[in-house]
């Protein structure tokens, strides 16, 4: 049984929760990301018989809507699936119901859900080093779990909490760049939603912008950001319901 991550994943989190699981069942045969520039998108070839672990990051509740629409033109070909919501320590709300929603839609075959906790893509503090080692001995029981339920036949569809409809996602910070800015562009390169121009990097389309993070990320001198008053606003904002550790869950 060969297994596709497909995955967004801004800030990486997202790509460490699907690694640790996948590498758990079994061998990996390809990664998709989709959080790349429409140019650089790659999308891949499945087969039924082969088993999806689609992972997404979780933004206010929500599966990112860019997200949900590359996933979309990928060709599920009745192929057994795996869903993974992966949320910043906070809560993934609507965000596993919704992803599992999608996958069925495309003709996928769900036979597993997975909420897992990463460090929280705005506020690092929250959930900082996850998903740690406890969370990896977690996600090799999940694989456990899962592999026994992709090898009976016929796979139930888990039921997932989650509320129809979805909330409506919150309005989340925007980045952008600040002083020490030196107008390299590596953030426009790699802004998924291509929301940076190249040539003034320093700007930001806040129609295109999702909130992602991933220029912060890969900003090489540190200058973009959702600046101190919104940081200090965000971390007060989140310090109730972030505080306490939360646990990675799963659905079969």
């Amino acid at each position: 049984m060969n297994i596709h991550q497909i995955i967004f994943s801004p800030t990486g989190g997202t790509q460490r929760v699907s690694s640790l699981l996948c590498q758990a069942i079994g061998t990996v045969s390809e990664v998709t990301d989709l959080c790349v520039t429409t140019a650089h998108l790659r999308l891949p070839k499945i087969n039924k018989a082969d088993l999806a672990v689609i992972a997404m990051p979780v933004f206010a509740g929500r599966v990112p809507a860019l997200a949900v629409e590359r996933l979309r033109k990928v060709d599920a070909q009745g192929a057994k699936c795996v869903v993974v919501a992966v949320f910043g320590n906070r809560a993934y709300d609507d965000a596993l119901l919704e992803l599992r929603d999608v996958a069925l839609e495309m003709g996928f075959r769900v036979i597993a859900a997975v909420a897992a906790v990463a460090e929280h893509s705005i506020i690092r503090r929250y959930g900082k080093g996850r998903p740690d080692d406890l969370d990896a001995q977690e996600l090799r029981q999940f694989a456990s779990a899962i592999l026994r339920k992709a090898e009976a036949d016929p796979c139930t569809v888990p039921q997932v909490p989650g509320n129809s409809p979805y909330k409506q996602g919150g309005k989340v910070p925007q980045p952008k760049g600040r002083r020490g800015c030196n107008g390299c562009g590596i953030c426009a390169k790699a802004c998924p939603a291509e929301a940076i121009s190249l040539s003034h990097p320093k700007k930001v389309d806040t129609a295109k912008c999702i909130s992602c993070m991933r220029c912060v990320m890969v900003c090489p001198t540190g200058a973009r950001s959702i600046g101190a008053v919104m940081n200090f606003l965000a971390t007060q904002g989140l310090k109730k319901v972030c505080a306490t550790r939360k646990e990675n869950e799963l659905y079969v």
